[in-house]
Order: C-alpha cells, then sequence, then structure tokens
C-alpha cells in the first residue's frame, strides 16, 4: 500500500514521519475559496477544504488530472488535511503580509480561539467496475486556545521572527509562537496541523501498510 500525504507542510510531515509512517507527498492545485454559506459553519468547511486535497491527489494518481499518472496497480492511501483558526464567527487564514498578521494576533490577544482541522482519507482500490475505486472518509479535531495579553509590541516583534507568514491564525504554538500562549486544551499535534494520533487510530493499516 502507498500512502500519500496530500500537502506541502512540513508541520504535517514531520507529525506523521514522527509515527514511523512511510509515505510520499503530493500536492494539487486546489480551489480553496469558500462560499458564504459555507464560510460560516467551520467545521464542514475544514472537513470540506481536507477532501478537495485529498481528491484533487486522487485524479492526479489516477490519471484524471495533469500530470496524467497510470491507473494504480496498488492500494493507495491519501491524506488530505486543513486546519483553520477560529473565533466567534471569524475564520483566521494565513496572513497576506505582516501587518494582516500582527492583526490577527492583537484580535487573539487575550482570548480563547478555536483550532478546527479536517482530515480526509481517500482509499484508491485498482478494482472497481472502472479499474479503480475511490472511498472517502473524513473526521473533525478541535482543541482550544488561550492567548496572553499582548502589547503591539510584542505582536510586531513576533511577527518579525517570521513564523507567521504561512500559518493560519498567523502563530506556530510548537515554534516562538508558544510564548504567546497562555494554556491550550486538547490535542496539541492538531494545533501544529494534523491529529496524528487520531490519524493512527483510525487507519491502523499504516502502522502496518503490507496488511
Amino acid at each position: 500500500m502507498r500512502v500519500v500525504l496530500a500537502s506541502g507542510s512540513p508541520r504535517r510531515r514531520d507529525l506523521l514521519a514522527s509515527e514511523g509512517v512511510s509515505f510520499e507527498v503530493c500536492v494539487a492545485d486546489v480551489d480553496e475559496s469558500l462560499d458564504d454559506d459555507l464560510a460560516q459553519r467551520p467545521h464542514d468547511a475544514a472537513r470540506e477544504l481536507a477532501g478537495r486535497k485529498a481528491r484533487a491527489v486522487c485524479r492526479l494518481l489516477i490519471g484524471q488530472g495533469e500530470p496524467a499518472g497510470a491507473c494504480p496497480k496498488e492500494r493507495i492511501l491519501v491524506i488530505g488535511s486543513d486546519t483553520m483558526v477560529v473565533l466567534g464567527s471569524r475564520i483566521y487564514g494565513k496572513p497576506e503580509d505582516d501587518d494582516e498578521a500582527v492583526e490577527m494576533i492583537l484580535s487573539l490577544a487575550g482570548k480563547t480561539h478555536e483550532v478546527v482541522t479536517g482530515v480526509a482519507v481517500c482509499q484508491v482500490r485498482p478494482d472497481g467496475p472502472e479499474g479503480v475505486r475511490i472511498e472517502e472518509d473524513s473526521f473533525l479535531e478541535a482543541s482550544y486556545v488561550t492567548f496572553r495579553n499582548l502589547t503591539r509590541e510584542e505582536a510586531l516583534e513576533y511577527v518579525a521572527c517570521g513564523e507567521s507568514a504561512d500559518k493560519a491564525g498567523a502563530y506556530a504554538i510548537q515554534g516562538e509562537g508558544a510564548h504567546l500562549v497562555e494554556r491550550f486544551e486538547g490535542d496539541y499535534d492538531n494545533i501544529v496541523g494534523l491529529p496524528v494520533g487520531r490519524l493512527m487510530d483510525r487507519y491502523p493499516c499504516l502502522r502496518n501498510p503490507e496488511a
């Protein structure tokens, strides 16, 4: 069985590798825009975006996208994931620039926000009626993070370290961003970007890909 991570995130790669999983990385272009209705439902939105990523990589692997590939001769498990920072009705994505990163951090300061990760797993099996069968499953993990009260100077200093650029909510709890945090509840790995423990429990085949 091949295991494919549909994410270019180094944090997700590290988390999956820490479990001893042998995998490859394949990333496809995906429309991550949300319509107004879905944007009001962060849990559903995270699962939907994770599914889009996993399905897009599946299409590449079975030759329905570009670059075209051959129909697989073995079972493939594709893992897609999307993490969102949510406060009230606002979904915090990745900041466009340093100014937006500072604004995000200050708006989270002194408050408790939710970190939601949707995980979608597509299993590609070479035994369907058209030569291939795809089974999709998904789940959601939520954790809670409380920031300290922060000054603008502290926010500016953190953003200057360079961690904010590609992070939902403009911070990395596993890095210097830990200094912004007063406490957290729930799965730490989920806050980093992938609830890998729950993923491994849900898919024991990841521990034994030959099974």
